[in-house]
């Protein structure tokens, strides 16, 4: 008998197995789901979230924030910052439409390393190193980051100051807090934005960013703002948000420096595997010495081992058909900025396209397509069913999920590279 996916999911749903994240999938315009358990420049809300039924009427905002007012006031912030930002701001019901409606992550990889490393974003890319090349070579200096990799961040976030979003900050983040649909996460950073204005890095009406209140050049969200900002022009204001791209620059590598970035490595290298390679060692936590991928036949795309720059994992982001890469520590910095593969990747290689380093060598599978949502919780559920448990059935696919991937592959004769794919689902429901 053919399950169908309906029962599938309520069977699961009857073990107990709640919808929980494993890492967040990606996305165009590269945002993951938020984790704040420690700052992070920019993120999206949770599009699985459950939504609190609220009133919606102004004067219900109103009364909200009244109560909003005393808890920010317990956090140090004085009623006439509360006075100044909260001057003229209602509840505005087009985030909320917003945030309802984000549309599904539906690209894959190699449709958005298109538009992320377009001949024209390296073009204004390099124009940009040029024209800020003095405070480029400073912020460099200073911090260890590489300049490229800076500015390949700016190209991506905001198209190098371009699209910095014209949101009211406090208006966004105040009417997200009230709507309920994680409002703890959005009350914390309404504070975070208070307290920004409170220091008078900015006033409350030129706080402006995204809908759902990434900042700046580099679109950090207010709690990044307040870990990691610096004042780099010595004015006495951290201004992110200026024409002027200084601060946000500097506070982009302050970010990545503090996030682990090492002086001198790549966040990866573009590598071939040889014959026979066991894709069990691939992935995240398949950290090895370079000299141990050299001895099993990892080579760099001209056939030499890779430079030792130090523990290395194997990611193959499109499985055993696209390319291979040996990442590093670098990788992981650029994670924290945000957490998806396809971003890092997108600003590794934006970056090393800046440097002037050729585009990837080995073909991606362009005949494929990104699994949609629904399709991934089906793949979750059936493989779950067919005992490959995936800890979780929410349309993400992260480590545990690729585990199960890699276990059905095995069983099945087919090649364990834990990719999703649209053969695989196919697999799975004639199988």
């Amino acid at each position: 008998m053919r399950l169908t996916l309906a029962t599938l999911v309520l069977s699961l749903a009857g073990l107990g197995m709640s919808a929980h994240a494993q890492s967040p999938a990606p996305r165009p315009a590269l945002v993951a789901p938020a984790v704040y358990s420690a700052p992070r420049p920019m993120s999206r809300p949770d599009p699985a979230a459950t939504v609190q039924t609220v009133s919606l009427s102004d004067d219900a905002f109103q009364d909200w924030l009244a109560g909003f007012r005393i808890r920010a006031r317990a956090q140090g912030i004085s009623d006439r910052t509360m006075d100044l930002a909260f001057a003229g701001v209602s509840y505005d019901p087009a985030i909320i439409a917003r945030d309802g409606n984000q549309a599904e992550f539906s690209k894959a990889l190699w449709e958005y390393l298109d538009s992320a490393v377009s001949a024209t974003r390296i073009r204004n890319g390099q124009a940009a190193l040029a024209t800020y090349s003095r405070t480029l070579d400073r912020i460099e200096r200073t911090y260890g980051v590489d300049k490229e990799v800076v500015v390949a961040i700016w190209g991506l976030e905001s198209a190098y100051g371009v699209n910095r979003g014209k949101s009211d900050v406090i208006q966004s983040m105040a009417t997200l807090a009230y709507h309920g649909r994680r409002a703890d996460l959005f009350e914390a950073q309404l504070i975070a934005a208070l307290k920004i204005i409170q220091a008078g890095d900015v006033a409350p009406r030129g706080m402006t960013g995204s809908w759902a209140g990434a900042m700046g050049h580099t679109q950090f969200m207010p709690t990044s703002y307040l870990a990691f900002a610096v004042d780099f022009t010595g004015d006495g204001k951290r201004d992110i948000w200026s024409d002027d791209p200084t601060d946000a620059l500097a506070s982009t590598a302050a970010y990545l420096a503090r996030s682990g970035w090492t002086r001198g490595q790549p966040w990866g290298v573009e590598v071939t595997l040889p014959r026979g390679f066991d894709y069990a060692l691939a992935g995240h936590g398949s950290g090895r010495t370079v000299g141990d991928w050299t001895r099993i036949g990892v080579r760099d795309m001209s056939g030499r081992p890779v430079r030792d720059y130090g523990t290395a994992s194997i990611l193959l982001p499109a499985g055993a058909r696209g390319p291979a890469f040996m990442i590093f520590g670098n990788f992981r910095a650029i994670e924290r900025y945000n957490s998806a593969d396809s971003y890092v990747i997108a600003v590794g290689h934006l970056a090393d396209r800046l440097k002037g380093a050729p585009d990837f060598a080995a073909a991606w599978p362009r005949n494929d397509r990104a699994l949609r949502s629904s399709e991934r919780i089906e793949l979750q559920a059936r493989l779950t069913a067919r005992g490959y448990n995936t800890q979780g059935v929410d349309g993400r696919i992260g480590p545990n999920t690729i585990s199960a991937i890699r276990q059905y592959q095995n069983a099945a004769g087919l090649v364990p590279d834990g990719y999703a794919s649209v053969a695989l689902l196919v697999a799975l429901r004639d199988g």
